[in-house]
């Protein structure tokens, strides 16, 4: 199955969620009402004779008793899906969890760093935030976020102290798979309803402790008036709370139990070493905190967890959010007989702990936001789109372009581990605080330029920044190409931890070294992308798409200036350009006749930009066909060069469609030190 496949999957996933979630609602206003009307009946008895509906059939009683029950189910969902939309930060704080610096020393959390970088360079996705849970000693790890821009990876102590390097592999990869999959948002809007559902609950609650604990007492004082219903209405509301909690929490058990076995097929896919994920679950059997998280929120979390972090239910596997360990196991050794060894803390490995890239592997770009499109050429804020078809060397089938979106192998996280190794150690180590990986950010925008203009850019920073940026520009006036994307991604945990004032002199600072010369070539539009896509949203409120397109007609103008730009990216003559642009036109069923190719003034770089700021909005489906047409017009040859397929990967980023590294293609001349 596919990235598109497991999305939709999930989007059907959602739908029926919400399906019965609405249904458990209805239902859940049903009882009240009928529960309030017989109480208030009960309560006026010497008003009305027995037979007599009263309340039950007062309209006004009705629309105020589903008005009260949805509200409060509403405000309660609501409440916790806007403390959820600041990412997954949120729910990593709320289960004790600590941010690992990237600078960090400790072995173990090291370790942990490293196989994070790859794991996400591999993928084509942002470098996550760490989080560890110092305190729990059990074997468990999670991840969460509405996005992969806002994902956090979240692991035990425990976890990071028991596995080896390989067995933690496999459950960052599980992990990643839940961010490549689409489940964290799922799993987040689990939380929300299930907050909505609880807050009935706790409504009643309060009403049983305040009827209790009134002057009026629990139920015989009232005279005429027949006594304080309050503690009926109470005791009826939570019990009506808490089945529907129960009920509730049966959905997202089986929800998650189906998931899980999903995530570890996608961990063994990844790192093709099937003993990494089934040591951590042996070790988890075998260890006496077993993967229990002791955190008041872990029952909150318990579903995105990758073993079950609670104690075993009363109701043995039915609300149990993780499958059996056993069947988990027998996955991948059928043979297994259910006897788990003991645990002991593996011997320290050294650091880094990255595997050596295969031999005969080229290091090609691998920045998951738009890694190498500098080297498809320049393109200024009004001018044409430029660029060089290379030679025949460094090319693949374009056929296969996205056969491994959301589906890295271990080629892919080989060659992620090869290329953070060719970053020279200074530079590496710039990433790790914030005002070093600023200084980085502007450092690698001034390499290029000559010694002139870079003196004059200087002189508008202020003297502690200046003073790193210099140490930092020998290696950086050295640094290839293919690498510059990818250091930028190394620095985006470091940078999410400026406050609000320190981003936004970054965002201007950066803004007024790109237009210092009056043009905005490919990398550094990369840079802009990357600071609006995956860093903007920590440090300001983004406005979310709110109406999906089902049908390309509505952006056919936009689909045309996509297309146009990449033809003439790909290719050196109008003649080719042309031929480029149809083989893409007639993917997505359009006329050539209707919709010209537009000259190369006319697909710039401010109307592509354009063009897929709305391009975004398509359906999943339609955003694939997309993407398959883009493959065909900068590959119309039937192969893809470097530069195109970095191209390709910038395009696919932005439509939300993260794709690996392309690992055949061959750097051309224009990828080394300095090069644009």
């Amino acid at each position: 199955m596919d990235f598109f496949a497991r999305q939709e999957k999930a989007r059907k996933s959602t739908t029926l969620l919400i399906a019965y979630f609405t249904m458990a609602v209805v239902l859940i206003v049903v009882s009240v009402y009928v529960v309030l009307a017989a109480v208030f009946i009960l309560a006026n008895s010497k008003k009305h004779t027995p037979g007599d509906l009263g309340w039950l059939m007062n309209p006004e009683f009705a629309f105020w008793v589903v008005l009260g029950t949805l509200g409060v189910i509403g405000l309660g969902t609501l409440y916790k899906m806007l403390e959820l939309a600041r990412g997954g930060a949120v729910v990593a704080t709320s289960l004790g969890g600590r941010l690992v610096q990237a600078q960090t020393t400790d072995p173990d959390e090291r370790k942990l760093l490293n196989v994070v970088e790859e794991m996400a360079i591999a993928s084509g996705v942002p470098v996550p935030d760490v989080y560890v849970l110092g305190q729990e000693r059990s074997i468990n790890a999670f991840a969460a976020g509405l996005k992969p821009g806002d994902a956090v990876i979240g692991v035990t102590r425990g976890c990071i102290q028991m596995l080896t390097r390989d067995e933690l592999q496999g459950v960052i990869a599980h992990e990643f798979s839940h961010i490549l999959n689409g489940d964290m948002r799922l799993n987040l809007r689990l939380i929300g309803w299930l907050n909505g559902i609880l807050c009935l609950a706790m409504l009643g609650y309060y009403l049983l402790r305040i009827g209790f604990y009134s002057g009026s007492g629990g139920g015989g004082g009232g005279g005429k008036k027949g006594g304080n219903p309050l503690p009926l209405i109470g005791l009826a509301l939570v019990v009506i709370g808490f089945t529907g909690v129960f009920f509730g929490r049966l959905i997202k058990s089986a929800v998650s139990r189906q998931r899980e076995f999903l995530a570890d097929a996608s961990a063994v896919q990844f790192t093709r070493n099937p003993d990494g994920i089934v040591g951590a679950l042996k070790k988890i059997g075998g260890l006496m905190e077993g993967s229990r998280v002791m955190s008041p929120a872990a029952e909150e979390a318990s579903h995105m967890f990758f073993g079950n972090g609670l104690k075993p239910p009363l109701f043995g596997s039915m609300l149990a959010t993780h499958p059996p360990l056993v069947e988990r196991i027998r996955v991948w050794e059928p043979n297994f007989n259910g006897s788990y060894p003991p645990v002991k803390k593996p011997v320290a490995e050294a650091i880094p702990t990255r595997p050596r890239r295969a031999a005969g592997k080229p290091p090609v770009s691998l920045g998951g936001l738009v890694g190498g499109i500098a080297a498809a050429g320049a393109l200024g804020t009004g001018g044409a789109v430029a660029g060089r078809r290379s030679g025949a060397t460094g090319r693949i089938e374009a056929s296969t372009a996205l056969q491994h979106a959301g589906t890295p192998t271990l080629d892919h996280l080989e060659h992620a581990s090869g290329l953070l190794e060719d970053i020279p150690e200074s530079l590496r180590e710039a990433t790790q605080q914030p005002f070093a990986a600023t200084a980085l950010v502007y450092g690698v925008l001034l390499a290029s330029a000559n010694e002139a203009d870079q003196e004059a850019q200087l002189a508008t920073l202020p003297p502690p920044v200046v003073h790193e940026i210099k140490r930092l520009l020998p290696a950086l006036r050295e640094l290839p190409a293919r690498l510059r994307l990818p250091l930028f991604e190394l620095g985006l945990p470091a940078l999410r931890q400026l406050s609000p004032r320190q981003f936004e002199d970054l965002e201007t600072t950066v803004r007024r070294l790109i237009e210092a010369d009056s043009e905005i070539d490919l990398f550094e539009y990369a840079v802009l992308k990357l600071l609006a896509r995956h860093l903007t949203p920590t440090f300001r409120p983004v406005r979310r798409r709110t109406a999906m397109l089902y049908a390309l007609n509505p952006v056919t103008a936009e689909c045309v200036v996509l297309l146009s730009g990449l033809a003439h990216v790909g290719q050196a003559d109008e003649a080719g350009a042309r031929a480029a642009y149809e083989v893409g036109l007639r993917k997505l069923e359009l006329s050539v006749m209707e919709h010209p190719l537009l000259e190369a003034g006319s697909a710039n770089l401010p109307q592509i930009d354009a063009a897929l700021d709305r391009l975004v909005q398509l359906a999943l489906p339609l955003r694939r066909r997309l993407l398959d047409a883009c493959a065909l017009a900068v590959a119309q040859d039937g192969k893809l060069a470097e530069r195109e397929a970095e191209l390709l990967r910038a395009i696919a980023d932005t439509l939300e469609c993260p794709l690996p590294p392309f690992l055949s293609a061959v750097p051309g001349p224009e990828d080394a030190a300095g090069g644009a």
